[in-house]
């Protein structure tokens, strides 16, 4: 086994979490060591093919997971430089202000957080301008108060989706901008644009983005924080262990498995682990030992518990005109994400999907038999989708959690179930709404954009709550820096750390998070 020098920090995953507080600490001089379990992914045509992202999964990273029952299931996770972020769809939402407290929904109560909106809010403005959101402030009347407008201007509606709009709004709606971070050229007027130079930009749900203009953590953090002297990386590191001094307080070792089977170990003053909810929490558990039986962190014994992932649809309406849209993801609509006029509890949210193509539609062929109608074929279907991406709260249950086998795989059990009433309820509102949109009065098709079709278990994309932190160490892992409680030098900073998920995707507030754990660490590292 390899021993190599110590460093200050060692980052383990270079995605939302670890990529940002990388790029945080590199200017600080001190010596940072990232290792990324996957590799660089490669630029190539077969980025932007649906057949080879979505029907042939190429870039799914080749491994099984169990459920409950101990069936095999393949998760929807990619490790690459940049981690997920390589293939999300760049929607950077900050949460509610109410999102930060407790809320009760009609299947239980979301928890509050130990720090407040007001907490993060600067730490928003930082991560939507490092990681150039388009989007604009003051739309939305659902949104908490900002210190700084976006440092770029939305992506303007396609005539279409600016038709979409208008209509909502004839509804009496509050459609906005979507926040989307993405590099895209401005025209004359300062408008941003899919310009030219951006052109298939279409490609941004789901896709690894060929022209490096979506705002992934490789792209926006990794490689200007490789840049300084004192950051190295170390990819196809799989991090198997973390090992600990005898009196268990400390991490002395980071153990990883290299390419040929080597084993090596690293050692840092300290070890932040940013791997994914489900693997962080795997890894923790992973490392257990005579002072942590149960795993590191977890003397709670909530480490692994409370899995979330958001209550999702992805759902394809028909527009009675055609939809010639290429950039359609700059659309949101969150008018009923706290509650209804004949509901008390929160529903979610609303947004644009990018747009569906004949590739996708073919793909789920046997889900839609009989529902498609004949005399529209898949081309045709394409090119009058509307595609939108419905968001509900998932709670964060005890037994909804990760747990390892003897031989190590990952089981992840999870209900299902869990609190879809709300989810249910708001796609009826947007169903009734379509006659009034220019769209096929009840002709909403379930679409799958992930590939678990009849195993919603395996979409993982917006995992989160395992390794939750809080003030108390009887019901928390991690303290509100989100440092180990029971460890002086371990810290999470994943979206493994959320007490609750909200409704909107949760890249941004991993990425204010990190920023924020960043100064602390900078602080300690003095």
């Amino acid at each position: 086994m390899d021993a190599l020098p110590p460093y200050d920090v060692i980052v383990i995953g270079t995605g939302a979490g670890g990529g940002t507080l990388a790029h945080r600490l590199a200017p600080s001089g001190k010596r940072i060591l990232l290792l990324e379990r996957g590799g660089y992914l490669p630029r190539e045509r077969d980025n932007w093919d649906s057949t080879a992202v979505f029907v042939k999964a190429k870039y799914r990273a080749p491994e099984f997971w169990l459920d409950r029952h101990g069936n095999e299931f393949p998760p929807e996770v990619n490790y690459y430089v940049g981690g997920n972020t390589k293939f999300y769809g760049a929607a950077l939402f900050r949460l509610r202000p109410e999102d930060f407290g407790e809320l009760r929904h009609h299947d239980g109560i979301s928890p509050a957080w130990p720090i407040g909106y007001d907490d993060l809010e600067p730490y928003y403005t930082q991560a939507e301008h490092l990681y150039l959101v388009h989007g604009r402030h003051g739309e939305d009347p659902w949104e908490g108060p900002c210190s700084a407008q976006y440092a770029y201007p939305p992506v303007e509606h396609e005539p279409r989706i600016e038709q979409l709009s208008m209509d909502l709004e004839k509804q009496g709606l509050h459609p906005f901008h979507l926040p989307i971070g993405v590099n895209l050229t401005q025209d004359e007027d300062g408008r941003a644009t899919h310009s030219s130079v951006c052109i298939r930009c279409d490609r941004v749900d789901g896709f690894p983005c060929l022209l490096r203009a979506k705002s992934d953590a490789q792209v926006i953090c990794v490689e200007p924080a490789l840049a300084h002297p004192n950051v190295e990386l170390v990819t196809d590191a799989r991090v198997t262990r973390l090992e600990t001094d005898a009196g268990g307080r400390s991490v002395t070792s980071v153990v990883a498995r290299l390419p040929g089977e080597r084993e090596a170990r690293f050692s840092a003053d300290v070890v932040v682990v940013a791997c994914g909810a489900v693997n962080s929490a795997a890894l923790l558990l992973a490392s257990a030992n005579d002072r942590h039986p149960r795993g590191l962190a977890n003397s709670s014994d909530v480490v692994g518990r409370h899995y979330m992932r958001h209550n999702n649809l992805a759902l394809m309406a028909v527009s009675e005109e055609p939809n010639d849209t290429r950039f359609q993801k700059t659309l949101a609509l969150h008018d009923w994400y706290l509650g209804a006029d004949d509901w008390e509890y929160p529903l979610g949210g609303i947004q644009m999907l990018g747009k569906s193509d004949a590739e996708q539609i073919h793909g789920e062929a046997p889900r839609w038999a009989g529902a498609v109608m004949p005399d529209l074929p898949f081309e045709v279907l394409a090119h009058h989708a509307v595609d939108f991406w419905l968001c509900g709260e998932d709670l964060p249950r005890p037994d909804n959690r990760v747990t390892l086998e003897d031989d190590g795989q990952i089981r992840l059990t999870l209900d299902e179930g869990n609190n879809i009433e709300g989810l249910q309820r708001l796609r009826h509102r947007l169903q009734h709404l379509l006659g009034h949109l220019g769209m096929r009065e009840h002709r909403l098709l379930s679409r799958s954009i992930y590939l678990h079709k009849g195993m919603p278990i395996g979409a993982t994309a917006h995992q989160a709550g395992t390794v939750r932190f809080g003030t108390d160490p009887a019901s928390s892992a991690l303290d509100v820096n989100c440092k180990a409680h029971d460890l002086d030098n371990l810290y999470v900073v994943d979206t493994s750390f959320f007490p609750s998920i909200g409704a909107v995707n949760p890249s941004l507030t991993a990425i204010a998070n990190a920023l924020r754990v960043g100064d602390h660490l900078l602080e300690r590292l003095g």
